[in-house]
């Protein structure tokens, strides 16, 4: 640990942060599963809804500075994608 009274804050500041932000990316993931899963059963209603969730949490983690905003669009679009070839 460090000796120097910033230095120590800067590493539990880091500490909460990556916490913070490990919950965010692991939300998206379940949101994106549930897309998927939706995709996988063949129901469209159900990855509409999903896919409408999962883009806001995608959006959020955004604007939260977790994710870049290209890496956001590409996860959106590859969704989105996957969503408009069901029927």
């Amino acid at each position: 640990m460090a000796n120097i009274k910033s230095a120590k804050k800067r590493v539990l500041v880091a500490e909460r942060n990556a916490q913070k932000n490990k919950a965010i990316k692991t939300g998206v993931k379940t949101a994106v599963k549930k897309v998927n899963a939706a995709i996988e059963g063949g129901d469209k209603k159900a990855a509409d809804e999903a896919l409408l969730s999962a883009t806001s949490l995608i959006d959020k983690a955004c604007s939260k500075g977790v994710f870049h905003k290209n890496t956001a669009s590409r996860k959106v679009s590859r969704l989105a994608s996957a969503v408009n070839k069901m029927s």
